[in-house]
């Protein structure tokens, strides 16, 4: 699986993240700007010993990013989604795209392709998630649904 960070703003989130994807073996693309540096030590902390297992992309915007990954479904994750991201048969090659923590993905983006537009269950007073955790849920429903073949019981 890919999961997309759209210009992240917390290195904690980040390297939980990385450290996410080190375990399931999917790719994390990060889209600029960020709200930190990349050898920030808090994303190095989070991300704790995985980022050598971890594949990394990084592009100056979403225009690059679009370009460079033409092979996949593109996924938006956002709570005006109507859509709710069980409802969807995910494939190996799909993008999880999540925005930045404090105010999600822009229109623009979620303009793309609304039928696409996933959310996240939640009591309507409730703003949102933490990023690392929403990534969670949902990488790990797209994973359940492909079973992935590194994944066999012990």
């Amino acid at each position: 699986m890919n999961i997309v960070l759209f210009q992240p703003e917390i290195p904690q989130n980040t390297g939980n993240i990385a450290r996410l994807c080190a375990a399931t073996n999917s790719k994390l693309h990060l889209i600029e700007p960020f709200g930190f540096i990349l050898d920030d030590r808090h994303l190095r902390r989070a991300g704790l010993d995985y980022w050598s297992l971890v594949e990394v992309q990084t592009y100056l915007d979403f225009e690059e990013f679009s370009l460079v990954n033409q092979e996949g479904r593109f996924f938006y994750l956002t709570t005006k989604g109507q859509q709710f991201y069980y409802e969807v048969n995910f494939l190996p090659n799909d993008y999880l795209i999540f925005g930045p923590e404090t105010r999600g993905l822009p229109p623009e983006i979620l303009s793309l392709n609304p039928s696409h537009n996933l959310r996240i269950p939640m009591r309507p007073e409730a703003r949102s998630l933490n990023l690392a955790n929403s990534v969670a849920i949902v990488l790990y429903e797209a994973l359940r649904q492909i079973k992935p073949l590194w994944h066999k019981p012990i």
